[in-house]
């Protein structure tokens, strides 16, 4: 049985210190001329992986890591220019490369919601250290809408909680989500068992 990697920095545990006096760093998109330069100008909150199928994840990864700052502490310093909003009919407004397609930040701009007021960041982005580390693992259930095998949920489950300390969580029983995605997947022509 081959191992699925979950994300380059969980999957041999996660070894970065999370330092209570860090104030932040310059995240860069994977271009190699003229990348896209943004200003996390605080500590983030929230860390977490998500396993929903809108975030970024690096190639071969089935989670991205994603935490949450203030969008007053995000500013964009080199090549606005080559950023695009991904999908604009979702809650967050994912701002990805054009060239590359990592995504930089997410925000959220609808006044109603909770979350407005909040950018969604992938500190993995920056070669600082200090940012807060993931604390749980969201959507999980989602991984089987984007092609991970139903049959390898209870391992990924046990990885994120037992090697890795990230408790899981889903909308109902992580069984009846899993249902819920594999109809999804096998709807998307994803479903792999």
């Amino acid at each position: 049985m081959s191992k699925i990697s979950l994300h380059p920095r969980l999957d041999n545990g996660y070894r970065y210190e999370e330092d209570s006096n860090f104030s932040g760093g310059t995240l860069k998109c994977l271009c190699e001329n003229n990348p896209v330069e943004v200003a996390v100008e605080a500590q983030t909150m929230h860390n977490h992986a998500c396993g929903c199928s809108k975030c970024w994840k690096p190639e071969g990864a089935i989670f991205s890591l994603v935490a949450v700052v203030g969008s007053e502490n995000v500013k964009v310093l080199k090549n606005e220019d080559k950023l695009q909003i991904v999908d604009e009919s979702t809650l967050i407004q994912r701002h990805e490369c054009k060239d590359c397609g990592v995504h930089l930040f997410g925000r959220v701009e609808n006044k109603d919601h909770a979350f407005n007021g909040l950018d969604f960041v992938h500190t993995e982005l920056s070669d600082k250290k200090g940012w807060s580390a993931p604390k749980f693992a969201a959507f999980v259930s989602s991984i089987i809408e984007t092609g991970t095998p139903a049959s390898k949920m209870s391992e990924i489950r046990n990885t994120l909680h037992d090697d890795l300390g990230l408790p899981t969580y889903d909308v109902l029983s992580p069984e009846l989500m899993d249902l819920i995605s594999i109809q999804v997947a096998k709807l998307k022509g994803t479903y792999r068992d």
